[in-house]
Order: structure tokens, then C-alpha cells, then sequence
């Protein structure tokens, strides 16, 4: 009972697969497909200056009586050419014979066809990438690194020398006694200046605006310069306010209402982050809340800029931050 079941399913399967068969030997044909490049170079191989070429005409040529069949790039530089039928083209080439612009001049070598598959008559070749150049190489393309040695340029013969008649020897002389000279101390060396280190510190610290201003202190500046402007440190917003040409300096004297209070407390709280990275405040909570303050009220203004004052007297809550400044030189 279980052969004739074994029968029944396996015999539509197999009706199935011969006229998948048939169909697909009606419809067999042939493809040679590839890309064409710009030897920007005239290196004769594919570089980093090299791209698909678009609009170069492939040929496909054979020994036999196929072809032969031509075909034209597209924008990413392949080319596909059709033959009706199965067609072995074992020792066919392709070969570029025409390309637009400036490399149209020379073209390289065609490169034999190679058999990618075969199935139910139909088959797919691919060739090496083809190649078309310009006149000369792009100016940008690298130079030959290893040029000929020059040649070495011979120096006419030197007469020949005479040697002086031989010396005679003179007397043994006598050396006066050594003189014991006193020691010699070394110069003292230099005092060291301390220098502040080049990048934000883990030292906790905070100091206020006056010891920003001072001029013995002003190489504990970092990232930015008193000739920073005060919109580029802190962005277009702050540029509509304060304008284009006031600098964090001038920024650090600002008084007399709340937006000029805010910018000096707000200025000092940037660099005493850029000083200490356990300072109160990051660098971007700074310039957030500074943006922040400007596009809200005049009330807000003033309540972030007494936030960033105590901030920078280094009273923030219950934690306490002295300020770690010494003279610069």
C-alpha cells in the first residue's frame, strides 16, 4: 500500500521538473556581463583615482562566427550583453572600443571571458574589469617614487703629489710642572616656574571672575582665549544678544543689568569648567543653561546668573572648591 502512495506523490514531481526543463531550455540564452573603469592614472590597473565609466562601448568578440555583440555602460559602469540560445563562448573576449570624455583616448587590453554558470542551457560569463584612459594621467596621480640614479660624474685625475724631504727629530722637550687650578663649581640652577598642566585637572576648584581678570593667572586660559568671541563659545544665541564682536574679556567686565551680570558669571563658570573637570558644572550644562536663560525672561536671567555666581565662589549647596590659581611665572 505504501509503493502506489510513493508513486502518486512522486510522479507529479517529476512531471513538474521535466517541464521546468523544457521551459527553460526554450528560454535558455546567454549573458556576458562586467564593468568598464576610468584609468585616470594610465597605470594599467584599478586604483583609488579610478570610477565606473559610464556610456563606454563594450564589444564582445569571437574566434568563430558568434558576434560580434556590443553593449553600453550604465551610470555604475556595467555592461551587459544577450545571446539568444546557449552559445559556448569559451576564448571570447571583451573589449572597450569607444568611451566619452577625457577617457576616450587609449583604452586596455581585452580581457577573455570566463564561465561563471551553466544551467538548463543557460549560461553567464563575466570578464576582468576593462579599462579606458585619458591623454596623459591626472595631475593629482602619484609620481614614480624609485627614478633612475643619476650618473655619476667622474673628477679629472689629480696630479701627483710630492712628498717633503723627511724631518729630522727635534730635541725632547721639558714641560713646566701642571698647574693645579681651583674647582669649578657649577652655575646655579635656574628657579622653576611652575606652569599650569595643559588639560582640565582633577582637582576639584572653582574661582570667581576677578581672578580670571588678573593677568598673572591668564595661562590657566584653556580652549578658549580672552579674544574668543562670546558667539563662538556659546553659540548663535547668544550672538543675537551680545552681538558678533564682544569677546569672553570684555564679557568678564560686563555689569549694570542682568543679561551683562549673566554673561560675566556665566563666562567664568566655561572656563572654570575647561579648568577642572569637578567643577559644579560641565562645559555644555554651561552653555545650556546660559542659552536657556536668554530665551526666557528677565527674572530667569538673573536667578542663572546668581546660580553660576555661587557656583564660582565655590559655595554650591553643602560642597565647598577653592580655587587652585598660582602665579604664572
Amino acid at each position: 500500500m505504501a509503493r502506489p502512495i510513493v508513486m502518486f506523490v512522486l510522479l507529479p514531481v517529476s512531471i513538474i521538473l521535466f517541464l521546468m526543463g523544457e521551459v527553460l531550455r526554450v528560454n535558455a540564452d546567454t549573458m556576458v556581463t562586467g564593468m568598464v573603469f576610468c584609468d585616470q592614472c594610465k597605470d594599467g590597473q584599478r586604483s583609488f583615482f579610478d570610477y565606473p565609466l559610464y556610456g563606454a562601448k563594450v564589444v564582445i568578440e569571437c574566434g568563430g562566427g558568434n558576434g560580434p555583440e556590443e553593449d553600453t555602460t550604465n551610470w555604475f559602469g556595467n555592461y551587459a550583453v544577450r545571446f539568444d540560445g546557449s552559445v559556448d563562448l569559451t576564448g571570447c573576449t571583451a573589449r572597450v572600443v569607444e568611451a566619452p570624455g577625457q577617457c576616450g583616448s587609449g583604452f586596455g587590453p581585452a580581457q577573455e571571458l570566463t564561465l561563471i554558470f551553466r544551467f538548463f542551457g543557460s549560461a553567464m560569463y563575466t570578464a576582468a574589469p576593462l579599462l579606458a584612459q585619458p591623454g596623459v594621467p591626472m595631475s593629482y596621480c602619484p609620481k614614480d617614487e624609485n627614478p633612475s640614479p643619476p650618473q655619476p660624474v667622474l673628477s679629472p685625475p689629480s696630479p701627483p703629489r710630492l712628498l717633503p724631504p723627511p724631518l729630522m727629530s727635534p730635541p725632547p722637550q721639558v714641560l713646566p710642572a701642571p698647574v693645579r687650578l681651583p674647582p669649578v663649581l657649577p652655575p646655579p640652577y635656574p628657579p622653576i616656574t611652575r606652569l599650569p598642566p595643559l588639560f582640565p585637572t582633577m582637582q576639584a576648584a572653582a574661582c570667581p571672575h576677578e581672578k580670571w581678570l588678573m593677568p598673572q593667572f591668564q595661562c590657566y586660559w584653556k580652549v578658549v582665549t580672552p579674544n574668543t568671541s562670546v558667539a563662538l563659545a556659546f553659540g548663535p544665541i547668544a550672538a543675537a544678544r551680545y552681538g558678533p564682536d564682544m569677546t569672553l574679556w570684555d564679557g568678564l567686565q560686563g555689569r549694570g543689568d542682568a543679561y551683562h551680570t549673566l554673561l560675566r558669571e556665566a563666562t567664568t563658570s566655561l572656563l572654570n569648567s575647561y579648568n577642572s573637570l569637578r567643577f559644579f558644572y560641565s562645559s555644555l550644562r554651561v552653555i545650556g543653561d546660559m542659552n536657556a536663560a536668554l530665551l526666557g525672561s528677565t527674572h530667569q536671567a538673573l536667578r542663572t546668573a546668581l546660580r553660576f555666581r555661587r557656583a564660582n565662589s565655590g559655595v554650591l549647596g553643602s560642597d565647598r572648591l577653592a580655587c587652585n590659581f598660582s602665579p604664572c611665572n
